[in-house]
């Protein structure tokens, strides 16, 4: 089974960061990282992370690429995951999977989070899939209504 290792954004792997890219087809599915870190600048509510193979545990300069990026955002008892981009070149290898299973295990742990939810658009199927079987159902909240083009959902497994 694959296995993560996450690593706060820093001087060191900003620019790695910003260079991790998805398929062409999928870019109108998720924010870019550069959004994404410039949100997380602005909002202390929002948790953003390089995503590694976990075998970039121990080293202070990790001796592996970064593979992905990923955020949350903890508001109102909501632990949110925002942001979940794998670089093309580690799609379907089991590390969204695994980057979702770390979010899910932090955002447990964390005592202001009495619920994990996520969004994805309604054409991103993969992520419909990915989400399903990990444990996600619908999230019928009153104000998700008010975005169409997104489907919400809650984690059921907390």
């Amino acid at each position: 089974m694959v296995k993560v290792h996450f690593r706060k954004i820093t001087r060191g792997n900003f620019r790695e960061c910003l260079n991790l890219q998805v398929n062409e087809s999928q870019k109108s599915l998720v924010a870019t990282n550069a959004q994404s870190l410039a949100e997380a600048y602005v909002d202390t509510n929002l948790f953003p992370f390089a995503v590694y193979d976990t075998s970039a545990c121990g080293y202070e300069q990790p001796q592996v690429p970064m593979l992905g990026f990923t955020m949350y955002e903890i508001v109102a008892g909501v632990g949110f995951i925002m942001r979940l981009m794998i670089d093309f070149k580690y799609q379907r290898q089991g590390y969204g999977r695994a980057t979702m299973i770390e979010v899910i295990r932090r955002l447990k742990l964390c005592p202001d989070v009495e619920i994990i939810a996520t969004s994805y658009r309604k054409e991103n199927e993969v992520a419909a899939s990915l989400y399903q079987s990990l444990g996600f159902t619908p999230w019928n909240i009153e104000w998700a209504k008010s975005h169409p083009t997104e489907i919400y959902v809650k984690f059921e497994g907390f």
